[in-house]
């Protein structure tokens, strides 16, 4: 029980209240010239941004892999990671908070500038907030799901997300929203979960950067 504490306690702290950050755009992702948002997707907006995106292909430099998203089952989370994929907000960010058998996490952009461990890391977002979606009940922390992460199971969703690196079902509660699933490239998610770390806090000592993410309009299927 301590250990599942410990953990649980070092995924809020990499998830606490964005930063305000510029919401500008940035080099890279699939399309650099498009202005990053200042706010959520409204339902509508959430619709239009999802209707040419089923995947989104991070390539970092530890290797490349391929999210299929679930727009169906959590529009607002999945287009808001979208919009800012396609913004290029994604690209110079690295996975800041790493640990074996539990989650890799990224989406902070104070690592654009300092991948080392530092007071508030894990507290940078897109400068703005918004609700948690509940899973559904046919969705799970299964290996290589991706969530958003927050802080301690509040609406705080923002930029940050996690890849479970273990089934987690029985250590998460279900306040993190599931936007999809590593479907190709598992082994590059896992090379990444054992990479070299700080301790506790899951400071990758070798940092692992995000170079680009391109969303595709590949159907999204729903898990079955």
């Amino acid at each position: 029980m301590m250990r599942v504490r410990a953990r649980l306690a070092a995924l809020a702290l990499a998830a606490a209240i964005p930063l305000v950050v510029s919401a500008c755009a940035s080099p890279g992702g699939s399309s650099a010239s498009q202005a990053c948002p200042t706010s959520a997707p409204t339902d509508a907006q959430a619709r239009q941004i999802l209707a040419d995106a089923g995947q989104a292909r991070v390539t970092t430099n530890k290797g490349t892999f391929t999210m299929e998203l679930y727009g169906d089952r959590a529009p607002i989370a999945t287009a808001n990671f979208v919009a800012l994929a396609r913004c290029g907000f994604y690209r110079d960010i690295s996975f800041h908070r790493i640990i074996a058998g539990f989650v890799a996490q990224a989406g902070d952009p104070q690592t654009k500038t300092d991948r080392k461990d530092f007071a508030s890391l894990g507290t940078g977002g897109p400068g703005y907030a918004f609700t948690i979606e509940t899973p559904a009940p046919d969705l799970h922390y299964d290996p290589y799901v991706v969530a958003m992460a927050n802080a301690g199971g509040t609406d705080t969703n923002g930029s940050q997300f996690f890849i479970d690196l273990a089934d987690l079902n029985s250590e998460l509660q279900r306040s993190y929203t599931i936007f999809g699933k590593v479907v190709d490239g598992t082994d590059v998610v896992d090379a990444i979960g054992k990479v070299p770390t700080n301790g506790q806090r899951g400071v990758p000592l070798d940092p692992v950067i995000i170079q680009s993410i391109e969303i595709t309009a590949q159907p999204a299927a729903s898990p079955g």
